[in-house]
């Protein structure tokens, strides 16, 4: 079975009433936990950006706090799941300030981590990976947001 594009669904839920589309989102909400992730944002946490931030930032701290330091290896694979993760609610969100204020708390946190990513290559460039990610997505704010988000990148070693 072949699937079919975006356009297609759209066009195709257009045909629909209110009924049937409740039912959809919420069979589709059973299937996969990304889909009720999603779900959840958007019917509770799409109003108020600046909690949902917040909310993140706890989880990030704690990931942080919980990765296993016997090894650079663990730590590597702990960092990619936890910028993973950030990732995911980055595109729930598709808001390019929340985007930059996470990859920012993220690359902050890497920073201060102990033993220290300059001891390690893999550590250093997913941080130089994320610091270039953030100076791209900073080109599409306002100038003002730049500027304040210039400011907090500027503060990273």
């Amino acid at each position: 079975m072949k699937t079919a594009t975006v356009k297609e669904i759209k066009d195709e839920l257009q045909h629909f009433s209110k009924d049937e589309l409740l039912e959809f989102c919420l069979r589709m909400a059973k299937f996969k936990k990304e889909n009720k992730e999603l779900l959840t944002y958007l019917l509770f946490e799409a109003d108020n950006e600046a909690f949902y931030i917040e909310e993140l930032k706890k989880i990030i701290t704690i990931s942080f706090e919980e990765i296993n330091i016997k090894s650079y290896y663990f730590i590597k694979k702990s960092v990619r799941k936890i910028l993973r993760e950030i990732k995911k609610h980055i595109r729930y969100s598709k808001n390019k300030e929340t985007e930059i204020e996470l990859l920012l708390f993220f690359c902050q946190k890497l920073a201060e981590f102990s033993p220290s990513m300059n001891k390690n290559i893999a550590l250093r460039k997913i941080y130089d990976r994320q610091i270039i990610y953030i100076k791209k997505s900073l080109k599409g704010l306002e100038e003002d947001l730049q500027y304040d988000f210039g400011i907090e990148l500027n503060k990273l070693p």
